[in-house]
């Protein structure tokens, strides 16, 4: 059993958000460490790797290892009924089982969730290395996205050591974006060997987009032809990474 208790109710709904960009059902894991995350969404291309753990709340308390598996859609529902000066306590219900919501303002309510059978299976911490490592703001990175989704459904991303190149060409037009060292919104760059690879907009968009509300700054990782991964660094106690596998390129 457990019972937490968080009064930060936007950057745990954002979180939430980040989520359910490739998951709609999260079987999430409570222990007396915190809150983990590891899901890959249905077709099998996007992998989370979430953790908050319990400095990150107001009250934590866990009774041993917790497994609880919730429609994240109905959840995030419920919590958009939080004010800013409310508090959220969320806890399992000794008798029905269900997953309970309370949220605490200038009155009290409670919802409850059916807890959902879990059909995920255990997915082991991926153990990859990469060429390159770059770091830069997570809304310019956004941004860059936006433009090669304007021209089309891919982008391939390259690094030599000094910039960093994304490209997009669809059937009638196409775009390049550069970012050099020495621009503002590049941090660091490490580049161990030019690498280069395409991935799918529509999946790399949605989760840049939702899980900037939660960081200001990303890490890109990847080299020729594996997947990117990408680690936004948390406001709070804790992470949020991506795997996105590489799109096959037909000459």
């Amino acid at each position: 059993m457990f019972r937490i208790r968080i009064s930060d109710t936007k950057t745990f709904r954002n979180v939430l958000d980040a989520l359910s960009a490739i998951v709609d059902e999260a079987t999430f894991t409570i222990d007396p460490d915190g809150i983990k995350l590891r899901a890959m969404d249905p077709s099998r291309v996007a992998m989370v790797d979430f953790e908050m753990r319990k400095t990150s709340f107001d009250e934590y308390e866990s009774e041993g290892e917790s497994k609880v598996c919730v429609n994240l859609n109905e959840l995030k529902k419920l919590l958009k009924r939080a004010g800013k000066d409310d508090t959220i306590e969320m806890s399992l219900s000794e008798d029905s089982g269900q997953f309970l919501v309370k949220i605490r303002g200038r009155y009290t309510r409670t919802f409850s969730l059916p807890v959902l059978e879990s059909s995920e299976e255990e997915i082991p911490e991926p153990k990859l290395t990469f060429n390159a490592k770059i770091t830069l703001t997570a809304s310019d990175f956004y941004d860059t996205l936006r433009d090669a989704e304007m021209v089309s459904d891919s982008v391939r991303i390259e690094a030599d050591g000094e910039r960093l190149v994304m490209s997009a060409k669809g059937d009638v037009a196409g775009a390049e974006i550069e970012i050099r060292k020495g621009d503002d919104t590049l941090i660091s760059m490490e580049v161990k060997e030019p690498s280069k690879a395409t991935f799918s907009l529509s999946y790399l968009t949605d989760i840049v987009k939702a899980a900037a509300d939660t960081s200001d700054i990303v890490t890109l990782e990847f080299s020729t032809d594996m997947p990117l991964r990408l680690d936004f660094r948390q406001r709070y106690d804790g992470k949020l990474v991506y795997l996105l596998a590489p799109r096959v390129e037909v000459e």
